[in-house]
């Protein structure tokens, strides 16, 4: 992380957008206070398309809960 004053900062504004695209830059004033700069990184994809975890249920275990579940959201048939 690279660390700027506020005068550096102002001075070199462009460079350090170039720099948040990587790391994370702090701004510091002369009264102390820190400022943190980072890119955002914009959205890709589906906001259903997240990482995977293993895991010991089975297709047929995680359809069964489903089921069970909505079964005790009904609750009993007349």
């Amino acid at each position: 992380m690279q660390v700027f004053t506020y005068s550096e900062a102002r001075q070199n504004l462009a460079k350090l957008l170039e720099l948040a695209q990587d790391e994370e830059i702090e701004i510091r004033r002369r009264d102390g206070a820190v400022f943190s700069l980072t890119a955002k990184r914009p959205r890709s994809g589906s906001p259903f398309d997240v990482p995977g975890i293993r895991s010991a249920a089975t297709t047929a275990d995680i359809l069964d809960a489903v089921r069970e579940s909505r079964a005790e959201e009904e609750g009993p048939r007349a």
